[in-house]
């Protein structure tokens, strides 16, 4: 079935108090995929995410095509984190890699796979810190980590580039690329960065409650230095799925 999208939504809406957050969205992602998922702030997006994750309540419908493991990653947006919570960073990723509570110490098969998640996200030296004195952009890459095992057949991120210096986000960029070359795993990812959207995407839905425009790179974006967010007003670029 190369046709058949692994991941669709059709007149999805979200309403709270009467007022409409999300109306009548339509996506599409293919198998193997980066679709990213860009609009202002209050545009939806991370309620989009929640409504395909089956966290947020919506109408409408959401199908799944798995042809693999079926297996679900997650990077949030935010994390909570209480600071003062005497847990390694190895500690907190062997939570759902071995059946011993932690508290009976990690077994060296799990901390070895730890060694290497921690590694393919550039910060093989934090295992021994304590969770709550991570930086924003360490808790992100952590995260990442944690969602890459067991190997996912789809992904989502939500703003994973967020608090990341260039060279952080950059190797963020090669992991996902590197997944899918390995794997084909098909990525979900809502950005504000559209350079990295640019380089990144192979597919670019612009929502602002609804669907304002899907398409590549070229056609959502063209050749924009900037992308025009700030003014609700303005037309939706010129596409052939423009709505």
């Amino acid at each position: 079935m190369p046709d058949v999208p692994l991941l669709s939504a059709s007149e999805l809406t979200i309403r709270r108090d009467g007022q409409a957050i999300l109306e009548d969205v339509a996506l599409s992602v293919m198998p193997g995929e980066i679709h990213v998922v860009i609009g202002p702030n209050g545009a939806g997006k991370s309620s989009l995410l929640g409504a395909l994750l089956g966290q947020t309540v919506f109408s409408g419908a959401v199908r799944c095509h798995f042809r693999g493991s079926g297996r679900i990653g997650l990077v949030p947006q935010s994390f909570p984190v209480d600071r003062t919570l005497p847990v390694t960073v190895t500690e907190f990723l062997a939570l759902s890699r071995q059946r011993l509570p932690i508290c009976f110490g990690v077994r060296a098969a799990a901390r070895r796979r730890i060694h290497d998640l921690l590694e393919q996200v550039g910060l093989p030296e934090i295992g021994s810190r304590r969770l709550g004195a991570l930086s924003g952009g360490e808790l992100r890459r952590v995260l990442l980590a944690n969602a890459m095992d067991p190997e996912p057949e789809l992904i989502f991120l939500d703003e994973p580039a967020s608090g990341l210096d260039q060279a952080s986000a950059a190797r963020l960029e090669e992991i996902l690329l590197a997944m899918r070359k390995a794997a084909g795993t098909t990525v979900v990812m809502v950005s504000h960065d559209l350079a990295q959207v640019r380089r990144l995407a192979d597919r670019v839905t612009w929502l602002d409650r609804s669907v304002r425009a899907a398409g590549s790179p070229a056609e959502v974006l063209g050749d924009k230095p900037f992308f025009p967010f700030a003014d609700p007003g303005l037309p939706a670029p010129s596409s052939p799925e423009v709505r």
